[in-house]
């Protein structure tokens, strides 16, 4: 599995764990992405990606229809997108992306994480030049031949391809994700997206020199997951 594929699934696994913040996650996003455009993903692409990555992670149907339903009957529910990063233990630099109704309470929940565990929150910028923003397709089945021709002949940018035994990574800067994305669907449809993502990927991974440091990073990112205000957890070490 590509290195993306592993930061993501570092990110995300912890989350997926619990059923209930796994659905409130989604929730949010399709209840925003339906608010805020049109409730038939068919024409609001915007959510019609958030519905596929829930499908893939086993979101139920209810949940996704309760959530566009809620999105439809007028709610006025509101979620702000924040941005936090932080220092942890041992040389761990961290982003959380976060979906809240209350910027204040999420704030003093992700403050208070760090603080406990040895770290400390930054201000805006001060972990995220450590860190590029890109777009990341992961694709079981394809060959590097297959996905190459595509990326050649429709005269995609992209900045790395991995390449497994059995699948193929492709990762591309975060504002070549539509291009990369319809580009690949265009010429086959068939193709199955095991990742599809826009994430922060760290330019360099760091190890812990001592269980000490690593048993405190482990207690922040679990207390980070078990937040319902926060989406998404990206990081530097390598576990």
């Amino acid at each position: 599995m590509g290195r993306a594929h592993e930061v993501r699934k570092v990110a995300m696994e912890k989350t997926a764990a619990a059923k209930s913040k796994l659905y409130a996650k989604y929730g949010k996003e399709i209840y925003m992405a339906a608010k805020l455009g049109s409730p038939d993903p068919e024409s609001n692409q915007a959510l019609k990606k958030i519905i596929e990555k829930a499908k893939r992670e086993q979101v139920t149907a209810d949940v996704i229809k309760r959530a566009i339903d809620k999105a439809v009957g007028g709610s006025d529910e509101n979620y702000t997108e924040v941005r936090y990063e932080g220092f942890g233990p041992g040389s761990s630099m961290i982003i959380i992306e976060c979906l809240t109704d209350n910027v204040n309470r999420t704030f003093s929940l992700v403050r208070n994480a760090f603080t406990k565990t040895g770290g400390k929150l930054g201000v805006s910028g001060s972990t995220l030049h450590q860190f590029n923003h890109v777009c990341v397709f992961h694709l079981p089945g394809v060959t590097e031949d297959e996905i190459l021709e595509i990326l050649v002949l429709n005269d995609l940018n992209f900045l790395d391809i991995e390449v497994d035994e059995d699948s193929v990574t492709v990762i591309g800067e975060a504002t070549d994700y539509n291009a990369i994305r319809t580009g690949i669907t265009d010429e086959k449809p068939d193709f199955d997206f095991a990742t599809d993502e826009i994430m922060w990927l760290p330019i360099m991974e760091a190890t812990f020199e001592n269980d000490d440091d690593q048993g405190k990073f482990d207690r922040l990112i679990q207390m980070l997951d078990e937040f319902d205000d926060v989406q998404n957890v990206y990081h530097n070490m390598k576990l």
